[in-house]
This record gives structure tokens, C-alpha cells and sequence, in this order.
């Protein structure tokens, strides 16, 4: 199953994508790799906060579809 990205995942991986930024920047290979790191840490809550994301709207449409049902 494939989910789109919620727009609190997009801002996950935009800060991602600034912490790579700064990373290839730095000169202390110590401190790019703790950057590197971490980007990949929000990269993993991008995908988690958009599956989250999903399974509550998924959750809000049952609701909604089942109180039209029992009305």
C-alpha cells in the first residue's frame, strides 16, 4: 500500500533536506556525520508522521461513512 505525504512528513523532509545541506558544507567529518544521521532519523518520521496521517484520515472516513449508513 503507498501513501502520499502529509504535509506534516513534507516539513519532516524539508528539515532533512537542510540538515544534508548544511552537512556537505562542514568541514568537521565528525559533526556532518551526526548531521547526516540525524537527517535520516526525520527522513524516518517523514514516512511514519504521513502513515499516521493517513490511518486517521483513513479512521475519520469509516466514521463518517458508518454514521451516514446508520442515519
Amino acid at each position: 500500500m503507498t501513501f502520499q505525504i502529509s504535509q506534516r512528513g513534507k516539513e519532516y523532509l524539508k528539515a532533512a533536506q537542510t540538515l544534508l545541506s548544511a552537512a556537505q558544507t562542514m568541514t568537521d567529518r565528525a559533526i556532518a556525520g551526526q548531521l547526516k544521521a540525524l537527517a535520516e532519523d526525520y527522513e524516518r518520521r517523514a514516512d511514519k508522521a504521513s502513515q499516521v496521517d493517513a490511518a486517521k484520515a483513513f479512521a475519520r472516513l469509516a466514521t463518517d461513512a458508518e454514521d451516514a449508513w446508520r442515519t
